[in-house]
């Protein structure tokens, strides 16, 4: 009894914080909040990475950027030019390369070209009208047909499971976190109207702070304090063909969806927007559509093998806008969650946003588009 009241005692220290969910959003928040050198500990219901984060395809860049609010721009721009230095210090400490790739990306007939180019010259971005002749000797692969094209040449992809990876054995090195996996939060533990800990698979854990980063599995979770997190599931499926390494120099997007080129010659193409509840089981529509899809853009890959077909589940949220700062009547209970598609090309800067609320920092872009008060509602 009185191991389990010293252990129990110890759990209850202070200095402590816990992070719910091992996606990249989960991981990055709990690499930077660790970087401070209080105890950490990240809890995982699956395995860290396996998820949504495992599953997209790490184009940084939201697909049709001019589309968003200002809020998902601000994001976006930050994590863009953050991304380069991220990757270099990730593969300096943990000897895995996320592989940042530079490709360009180019779009194909849109029907909002002229509010594209708008945006561009607002907002300073590399996005422009090219010749479809110009981009057909750039892309030899890619279909004719095609009448208009635009291309922001400097955007790149990340290999989010060598992201995930990279930042996993990051946290492992630290002597300061323990990671979790396999063990699901049930629930919160609430004394005197704060957040004190959670309730999971392994006992009760506690902290002075606890960042619920779940991804599509927030809203679930906020439910059990009878709050209504407007984040939902949203099933998306892809595939992989493996190709030539000079194949697809860039990436190419046309009627929704896109082929993502890997340096050693992967080709993924994506992807499907299903709402599906937490189903993620692979379809054959899905895959008759995808590959559909794929030839229609890359008429070669009739002949390619489809080494790959997978979904997972993204964080929907109204206007793909995240949840990012403390929870009013929660003390001591933070949302990083919502991101939506674009977790990957917005996780540096949330992750970012969060460590510099949190420890009462300047932030680093205003925090009013993304805080949680007044946007959450009482659960029906």
């Amino acid at each position: 009894m009185k191991d389990d009241y010293s252990r129990v005692a110890s759990l209850k220290s202070s200095g402590r914080d816990i992070v719910i969910g091992g996606g990249v959003i989960g991981l990055l928040s709990a690499l930077s909040l660790a970087r401070q050198g209080r105890p950490l500990e990240l809890v995982e219901r699956c395995l860290a990475g396996r998820e949504s984060s495992w599953a997209g395809g790490g184009i940084v860049s939201p697909l049709y950027p001019w589309r968003y609010s200002s809020a998902v721009t601000a994001l976006a721009h930050w994590s863009q030019d953050f991304y380069p230095r991220l990757a270099e210090q990730l593969l300096r400490q943990t000897q895995i390369d996320p592989e940042v790739h530079v490709t360009g990306l180019y779009w194909l007939d849109l029907e909002d070209e002229t509010e594209a180019l708008a945006w561009a010259r607002r907002e300073g971005m590399s996005l422009r009208s090219v010749d479809v002749s110009a981009v057909q000797r750039a892309v030899p692969a890619l279909a004719e047909g095609f009448g208009r094209a635009v291309q922001m040449a400097d955007v790149a992809n990340v290999r989010n499971p060598r992201l995930v990876k990279a930042l996993r054995v990051a946290l492992e090195q630290m002597p300061n976190v323990t990671v979790h996996e396999n063990c699901a939060v049930s629930g919160f533990i609430r004394e005197s109207g704060r957040i004190t800990g959670v309730h999971t698979a392994k006992g009760d854990m506690y902290a002075d702070q606890v960042v619920l980063a779940a991804g599509a599995w927030g809203g679930e979770l906020m439910k059990t304090l009878g709050i209504e997190l407007p984040v939902v599931p949203v099933k998306g499926q892809m595939i992989l063909y493996k190709c030539a390494e000079d194949f697809l120099p860039a990436i190419v997007l046309a009627k929704g969806r896109y082929a993502i080129p890997r340096r050693d010659g992967h080709v993924l193409i994506g992807s499907t927007l299903e709402h599906a509840g937490f189903d993620k089981t692979p379809t054959d529509e899905a895959l008759a559509s995808l590959k559909a899809s794929a030839i229609e853009l890359l008429p070669a890959l009739a002949e390619a093998e489809v080494v790959g077909h997978w979904a997972g589940l993204r964080p929907g949220s109204p206007e793909g806008i995240p949840f990012i700062g403390p929870v009013p009547g929660h003390d001591g209970l933070w949302l990083n969650c919502g991101h939506y598609r674009n977790g990957l090309v917005l996780a540096p800067a949330s992750c970012q946003l969060l460590a510099d609320l949190m420890l009462g920092r300047a932030p680093i872009v205003d925090p009013a588009p993304y805080a949680p008060a007044g946007r959450l509602a009482l659960a029906g």
